[in-house]
């Protein structure tokens, strides 16, 4: 009797915590992930997860243009672009959270460290190196204005906003891998390749994450939480001092109606916005001064998220107003040497529209079929450098997602992307659609183990 108690009781929580990872996307991340409860939160608690990853497109290659034949960068597995198909450890992240202050409950600390291969660690494919990608400390002491100092993620789009170990896809969207994930160049491109050959990021990706300080908190009425945060810092990505005077501004402001649930067991409707506001100097290489030109980079977005029982749904409609990344040159590999014409000699470089404008939107719908197997679709599309017809470009993509649930903490995500890009302003026979055309379909399998 005793033991048919113990399976009763394990299958129970079991169940209760698979059912609580797959309902985090819905959960309020500005708490989970800048305040512990005082009542549960130890000294020290080691934390992490790993994501082995394989990945397989067809490799087609560059179809026109001066690197006509070149490897297409978008057709190569990231961040090493060395192939297109193979496996790799998409991320392997560590870290210790807590209340390290015994006599203090109110004040906390996150820290967090990235050792798997991916734009924060291996940047414009070279480096390896790990890196620290968290590193916080949140005083709880004012009423309804908590207070995080140092190097975390910035509240956003739900979609880069949550904890990735839960995300219910492998790859981001276009425009949350394009534009939100910010790449930091010296120069935009626009020229012929400055001394090092090849204009490149200048070091790692942001993932989303500044350096600053941030006032937040969330208040509960009725069946409403309601949630705020007012955040500065650097905006010169991961680990670095601020190069410009220049301090980013980030808003964000969500109202949840939870249903049932709490913490990430939420089930609720999530409505969110975010704003992003900052300066970027950088050199527009076909000026010629060799001189930075100051631009504007401002992001934003209204978005929800629904989450009951089976069903699962999210939208989210961005918007880009300068600092767009707009790819490499002639979609090529960055390094292959152009085959002729005026590219000719010239290795393909990376691109900024430092004063252009984006804009996008995704539908994501998930359906738990069993509490093991969840099957998922999401359609995203952006329209890139929207201020000229020429330089117009549009990507959408939709992907078929299945998730298998092992056990409490481990969890196989299979997904199919069915990808599409074109300059919707230029005829069918233009280099530009010849080569976007080329973009291949994407299968991607990952496992998910948090520890």
């Amino acid at each position: 009797m005793k033991q048919a108690l113990k399976k009763a009781a394990l299958a129970a929580a079991c169940a209760g915590s698979l059912a609580a990872t797959m309902q985090a996307q819905a959960a309020n991340w500005l708490m989970l992930q800048g305040a512990e409860p005082s009542s549960a939160a130890g000294r020290a608690k080691v934390w992490g997860f790993l994501q082995p990853t394989y990945t397989s497109m067809k490799g087609t290659e560059v179809a026109a243009g001066g690197w006509n034949g070149s490897p297409a960068q978008f057709n190569m597995q990231p961040p090493h672009l060395s192939t297109s198909k193979g496996f790799d450890l998409r991320r392997a992240r560590i870290g210790i959270r807590g209340q390290g202050f015994p006599l203090d409950p109110k004040v906390n600390y996150f820290f967090l460290a990235e050792f798997g291969s991916n734009g924060i660690t291996w940047p414009n494919g070279g480096d390896g190196q790990a890196r620290i990608t968290d590193a916080s400390v949140t005083l709880s002491h004012i009423p309804g204005a908590r207070i995080r100092v140092g190097l975390f993620k910035t509240p956003m789009s739900e979609e880069m906003y949550q904890g990735i170990h839960v995300f219910d896809y492998i790859n981001f969207t276009n425009f949350g891998f394009q534009q939100l994930l910010e790449r930091f160049m010296t120069e935009d491109g626009s020229g012929a390749p400055g001394s090092a050959g090849v204009n490149a990021p200048n070091g790692p990706v942001n993932a989303v994450r500044d350096q600053g300080i941030q006032v937040f908190d969330t208040f509960k009425t009725g069946g409403w939480d309601t949630s705020y945060s007012l955040m500065v810092g650097n905006g010169n990505g991961i680990n670095r001092a601020d190069n410009n005077d220049q301090l980013d501004k980030y808003f964000y402001l969500s109202t949840e109606k939870v249903y049932a649930g709490k913490g990430p067991r939420v089930q609720s409707l999530k409505l969110y916005a975010w704003a992003i506001s900052g300066k970027r100097d950088i050199i527009v290489t076909s000026a010629g001064t060799g001189v930075p030109e100051r631009f504007d980079r401002k992001r934003n977005g209204i978005g929800m998220t629904f989450r009951k029982g089976a069903y699962r749904a999210a939208a989210e409609i961005l918007r880009a107003d300068g600092m767009i990344f707009a790819g490499t040159d002639g979609g090529a590999k960055a390094g292959s040497i152009g085959c002729c014409g005026a590219a000719s000699g010239q290795p393909a470089g990376f691109n900024m529209l430092p004063d252009d404008k984006a804009d996008a939107y995704y539908v994501h719908l998930g359906y738990a079929v069993t509490r093991a197997l969840e099957l998922d679709i999401r359609y995203d599309t952006m329209n890139r450098g929207t201020e000229t017809d020429a330089g117009e470009r549009k990507f959408t993509t939709t992907t078929l997602g299945a998730q298998w649930f092992f056990n409490l903490k481990t969890r196989l995500v299979v997904n199919y992307e069915i990808r599409d890009a074109e300059a919707p302003n230029l005829p069918s026979t233009d280099n530009a659609n010849k080569i976007l055309s080329e973009m291949d379909n994407r299968l991607s399998l990952q496992i998910t183990s948090i520890f």
